[in-house]
């Protein structure tokens, strides 16, 4: 049985270091995602030529369903990638590690490529993306499971699916189905471009409320276009059970069920890259609650998680026993 069923894009992440300086020439807003096409990221790439590059499989939802694999859930992904090498690469890193994919991941389109996100990280381990979907933005409600979605406890997506029609239409018939079946819908905002350009999608895959909410402080405030964190809380708990929101290194804020607000501190680190933090941060507060902790201690364990991904390169921990050995050092 699928402890949680995640949707979202399969992309294959391109790590390089970057002066701001180069941001500046580029014209990209510095950490931020920016949607760009294959010929922009071959532009950019060709830019950078000369300076050292790490590929891993990410994805904002991937690695949330890597993570709480990791801390111990059965998982499966919903997802589009080409069979070329980045799509191969993914769905090999997926399938070692337990994830069950959908079978219409793979397509048939011998003339596709798969998602690739070019992931600039500047001396302060602030992170800009540049994303070409490639393949993945044709995901849609059809490439579903249902009868697998049904039986699961956790229906999780990511907010980046907004800045796609087909993707939009996917995440909201996944979300009927997992409404008609008592499946608890989780969904990340996933970046402030996704809240300013794409809010009205967004509020479609939200539909009549979720269970629980993830986002960043930023996030929060663009949401409800306010400077006030308590304005923007007010207003998230209209729309989730549970609202958890990420507050660099204070920790994060936790809205329960009850309504009551409490704050986890955060751990005092140097971060490196801050990459997949939020992702992570997800996919162990979701194993958490799904093996029976309290929400606040949930979010205490995403914190204790979250900060030790940034602290190395990556969106991800390099095996999933470094997952089992992060969540048995949590307390100690």
């Amino acid at each position: 049985m699928t402890q949680l069923f995640g949707l979202g894009n399969a992309i294959v992440d391109v790590e390089v270091n970057v002066e701001d300086a180069f941001l500046t020439a580029q014209n990209l807003p510095k950490g931020q995602m920016t949607l760009v096409d294959s010929d922009q990221i071959r532009s950019l790439t060709s830019a950078l030529e000369g300076l050292q590059m790490h590929r891993c499989s990410g994805g904002s939802a991937a690695n949330t369903v890597f993570a709480a694999t990791g801390f111990g859930l059965k998982t499966s992904y919903t997802c589009k990638v080409a069979d070329d090498v980045n799509g191969r690469y993914f769905t090999e890193e997926m399938g070692a590690a337990g994830i069950t994919l959908n079978s219409s991941c793979l397509t048939a389109d011998t003339t596709a490529s798969s998602g690739q996100c070019l992931v600039m990280i500047s001396d302060d381990a602030e992170r800009t993306m540049c994303t070409d979907l490639g393949i993945s933005a044709s995901l849609a409600a059809r490439d579903l499971d249902e009868a697998q979605l049904s039986k699961a406890e956790i229906y999780y997506v990511e907010g980046y699916l907004s800045s796609s029609e087909e993707g939009t239409a996917a995440a909201m018939a996944a979300h009927t189905v997992a409404s008609a079946h008592n499946v608890k819908t989780a969904v990340s905002l996933s970046d402030i471009s996704m809240v300013t350009i794409f809010k009205e999608n967004l509020l479609r895959i939200l539909g009549n409320g979720v269970h629980s909410l993830f986002c960043n402080e930023e996030e929060a405030l663009s949401w409800a276009s306010t400077d006030r964190l308590d304005v923007a809380i007010a207003e998230l708990k209209d729309i989730a059970q549970e609202v958890y929101i990420t507050l660099g290194a204070n920790g994060s804020a936790v809205i329960d069920q009850a309504g009551h607000q409490q704050q986890a501190p955060g751990l005092a680190v140097t971060p490196i890259d801050t990459n997949g933090a939020g992702d992570i941060y997800a996919g162990a507060c979701l194993a958490a609650r799904s093996q029976g902790a309290e929400s606040i201690d949930a979010a205490r364990f995403a914190n204790h998680a979250a900060a030790h991904l940034i602290a190395q390169y990556g969106a991800r921990l390099k095996t999933l026993q470094a997952y089992a050995e992060l969540k048995k050092s949590f307390g100690q």
